[in-house]
């Protein structure tokens, strides 16, 4: 039998007055509001005093080794010297030439490298796109959200002081979804849309007939699309591995030319810390001219400003050795020579085995459908378990060694956390996260006990 002393050496679950205290000292009033780095802090706090480790579910850091063909291109371009040099402010020629090629062998998709631009990661990507969408147009003031989605993407506009609307995709699949964008596009406000495909935290993945949805009503109202890929290809119930053959990465650029795909380095070719990505601007959209921009920087195409202006002032480029990483990856995954969808596939395998141990104790996948499909196997999933609430779910799995983050967090109108399998590495990672959650059905057999005993 499994051996059950897990926390404090009894088998028994935290008392609920060390999380109090340990949010107290964090200054978190509601944990299912936490973000992901503060559920970390807290998780490794309460690890600190617990003696153990615990199961790390709440942030998505690649559980696969970086691409050696990455890192072998960063070591021989730091070795030529070019740390000590400015990276050319619109990327790295070789970069967007084998970007460009990497758009089109695994999305079919046509983009000039003039509108490929290396960005810090996809979040400097995005928040540099908001920023810049937010000021096409006098009128148009916000960002709307598909959701679920990474919450930071949700945060940027508030740091930005920019007005954002969101809603949870659940109940608006397939044709609903027209109606839903369209009431709120109608009002003439909205900027750009901003969603993950396939999605984070859900793993749900947009049908052809929802991305022709998004790019009619973008093309419709003037609205920009922001999709985000940062699990290209990793819908694992198709094969999309093979360059220049279909299937491939489905994608609202085949139905609007409204659009900027983000790809990024971080899952894609487990290359997370050295924090790259690219942003993909439409060749028409690139080269659009917008007034007010005009009259506000003296540039007024879309492309340039977000070069020139935007990422300029934001960084001033993005890491040069890292551009090289990322352009021979990129070269790479085309040419044959590196199977990145190959390698990413070990987290759906991680994910089925996961899942059915979070169903086998009582769990559900709350977004468990792609219309009629069950969702992928995957980077991500989300799990609900009976009428427990965020706040509580959240809080009573801490007390059991595992940190996950809300879906509320996420923009989702659902109860439920986000689980990451990434960090489920070993046998005995598993084996943990199986006793972890019987001592979370005891820990919820002891309170419903005491609720019937008056106490």
């Amino acid at each position: 039998m499994a051996d059950r002393h897990l926390l404090r050496g009894d088998g028994t679950a935290l008392p609920s007055g060390l999380l109090d205290q340990v949010l107290q000292e964090a200054d978190i009033t509601d944990i299912s509001r936490a973000t992901i780095r503060q559920c970390t802090a807290v998780g490794n706090e309460l690890e600190r005093r617990a003696g153990v480790p615990f199961t790390h579910l709440e942030i998505g850091v690649p559980g696969i080794p970086a691409c050696p063909v990455g890192i072998a291109a960063q070591k021989a371009a730091l070795d030529s010297g070019i740390a000590s040099i400015y990276p050319v402010i619109n990327g790295l020629p070789e970069l967007k030439e084998h970007a460009s090629a990497f758009v089109k062998a695994f999305i079919d998709v046509d983009i000039a490298p003039r509108g490929i631009v290396p960005t810090v990661g996809s979040m400097q990507g995005s928040f540099n796109l908001i920023l810049e969408c937010a000021q096409l147009h006098p009128e148009k003031d916000t960002i709307l959200y598909i959701c679920p989605g990474f919450p930071p993407h949700g945060r940027q506009p508030d740091v930005l002081g920019i007005r954002n609307l969101f809603f949870d995709i659940y109940e608006y699949r397939d044709g609903r979804l027209r109606g839903k964008l369209e009431s709120y596009l109608s009002g003439g406000r909205v900027a750009a849309i901003l969603y993950s495909n396939p999605n984070n935290p859900a793993w749900i993945c947009l049908t052809e007939e929802e991305l022709r949805i998004i790019g009619e009503c973008a093309t419709k109202y003037d609205v920009i699309v922001l999709e985000d890929m940062a699990y290209l290809c990793m819908d694992f119930r198709r094969d999309m591995s093979r360059p220049f053959e279909p299937p491939f990465q489905p994608t609202v650029a085949k139905y609007t030319d409204n659009y900027v795909l983000l790809l990024s380095g971080s899952k894609i070719f487990s290359y997370a810390g050295e924090r790259i990505a690219v942003a993909c601007i439409s060749d028409r959209l690139y080269e659009r001219e917008y007034p007010a921009l005009r009259a506000r920087y003296g540039i007024g195409s879309f492309g340039d400003n977000y070069i020139l202006t935007f990422l300029y002032v934001a960084s001033s480029g993005t890491s040069h050795s890292a551009q090289y990483a990322l352009s021979a990856m990129f070269q790479a995954a085309v040419e044959g020579r590196y199977d990145f969808v190959k390698e990413v596939r070990e987290y759906g395998l991680r994910s089925k085995r996961s899942r059915e141990i979070f169903e086998r104790h009582g769990f559900y996948l709350v977004y468990d459908k792609d219309m009629e499909q069950t969702i992928s196997d995957g980077f991500f999933y989300t799990v609900g378990y009976r009428d427990l609430d965020n706040r509580r779910l959240v809080s009573d799995l801490l007390r059991c060694g595992i940190i996950a983050i809300a879906l509320n967090t996420t923009g989702s109108g659902q109860c439920g956390i986000r689980v990451c399998v990434s960090r489920l590495l070993s046998e005995e990672d598993f084996r943990l996260l199986d006793e972890r959650l019987d001592l979370f059905v005891e820990l919820q057999k002891n309170k419903r006990h005491e609720l019937c005993n008056g106490r």
